[in-house]
Parts: structure tokens; sequence; C-alpha cells
């Protein structure tokens, strides 16, 4: 299996996007957003057939896609009660718009199932480089504003008073979830971002009572089931973000289910 290229690319970057999206997803658990993650997966859906309609990068067209979405997110105040109805038009939308987008491109269904569900054949040493780069200097920001970020995420009141300014770590938030958002679909597909994005945070939220144990679970957790899903993938030929999919939401359903039941 390593033998192949594109196996170790797959498994470089996946692993890559497994530990992104376990810190990020604490946050976005904690910060009550995994309903916007889906959302701007989604938009992201749209930035990638664009980018294949006007001839450049899937992947830059998701990150516009999605930048500009969380800016705007950030300026309609998404983060406030009653926003659901808004983001879930605005998303049906610019999946309409992909779906127009693809059409006007001339691309065959593969290249729809292959921003939908992800793919590990389509991973080159190029991509390899501009994941692993986005994703690091996205931990590099994350770790900056980690106290900050930690203390606006699970005491919202308290940073409020301490600090007279939360909008910008909000902003700043939003834009890091916009860009992991797109990394992240590059292996599991814009359709379900948010089983890494949130399961793996989820269940370590039922186990785990400080931060930085939930986010060594919610890493370990990602990193196995990527790992579990490319491997599976591999040998069965099936759709490596099935996989991906079933490891991570049995392990949150069984959780679920032991701690209910001690």
């Amino acid at each position: 299996m390593f033998a192949l290229e594109f196996m170790k690319n797959a498994y470089f970057a996946g692993t890559t996007v497994a530990i992104l999206c376990g810190v990020l997803g604490v946050f976005v658990i904690a910060r009550r957003l995994a309903f916007l993650g889906h959302a701007l997966s989604e938009i992201g859906f749209s930035g990638a057939t664009f980018g294949l309609l006007m001839n450049f990068s899937p992947l830059n067209g998701m990150l516009l896609a999605t930048v500009l979405s969380a800016f705007a997110a950030h300026g309609l105040g998404v983060q406030r009660e009653r926003s659901e109805v808004a983001t879930s038009a605005v998303s049906a939308a610019f999946m309409g718009a992909g779906v127009l987008f693809l059409s006007l491109s001339n691309k065959n269904a593969s290249f729809a199932t292959s921003i939908l569900f992800g793919s590990i054949v389509g991973i080159s040493v190029q991509n390899v480089i501009q994941i692993c780069s986005i994703s690091l200097i996205v931990l590099l920001i994350m770790l900056f504003i980690y106290r900050r970020l930690k203390f606006d995420s699970f005491d919202a009141v308290g940073a409020s008073i301490q600090y007279t300014n939360t909008n910008l770590i909000s902003l700043l938030f939003l834009v890091i979830m916009a860009v992991s958002v797109s990394v992240a679909a590059q292996i599991v597909g814009s359709l379900l971002i948010f089983v890494l994005l949130t399961l793996p945070a989820a269940t370590a939220q039922i186990f785990c009572k400080s931060v930085n144990k939930m986010i060594l679970f919610a890493v370990v957790q990602a990193i196995l089931g990527v790992w579990l899903g490319l491997a599976l993938g591999y040998y069965t030929s099936w759709p490596v973000s099935f996989f991906i999919a079933i490891f991570e939401s049995g392990v949150y359903l069984i959780s679920r289910i032991i701690v209910r039941n001690k």
C-alpha cells in the first residue's frame, strides 16, 4: 500500500487534516458552530466548482468562497440565536450555484463526486504541500491566540468583561474555521467535513474535563478514523469518507451509550 505514491500523499495529508480538525473541533463545539461548519462546507462546494469553471484549483476556489462567507457571517452575526434558517437559505443557494458552475464547466460526474466526498487518488505532492502549509499556518495562529480563544469559547461572559473587544477573536476564528473546512474537504469531501470537525471533539467532551485533554483525545480519534478509512478504502475500493464517517459516528454513539448506562 505504501509503495504507491498517492497513498503516501493521502496518509500525510490525511494525518495533517486530522490534527487540524481535532484541535479546531474542540472550539467549534464549545462555540456551538457545528451547523455553521456544515454550511461552510456546502458553500465550499460552490467555490470548488467555480474554480473548475474558471480553470484554477478547486481548493483555491473553496478558500475564496468560505473565507468571504466567514467575513459575511461575522458581519451578519450568525452566531446569534435564530440564525439557522438564514444560514440554511444561504448554504442552499450556494449548493444550487455549485451545481450550475459544475454544469457550465462541462466536467463529468466524477468531479462532483470527488468534491463532495473526497478522493485519495487525486492527491498530488503539490496538494500535500499546499494542505500541510495552510494547516501549519492555521495551527500556529491558533497557538498564538490560544489563551484568548479558550477564554472566549468556554467563558464568553468572563471574556467580554475582561477584554473590551472580543469581536476580533470571533472573526479570526471564523476565518480559521473557513480555511480548515476547505483544507479538510480535500480528504473527506465537502459534504462530510462536519464528521471530522465535530464528532471527535464531541466524543472528547464526554470523557475529558480539561481543554488540553479534549484536544488530545479529539486529535487521536480523528487520526485513527482517517488512517482506518484510508486503509479500508484502499483494500475495498469503497469511498474513504464512508469508512471515516462510520468510524467517527460509531465511536461517538458507543461513547454516549456507555456513559448513559453507567
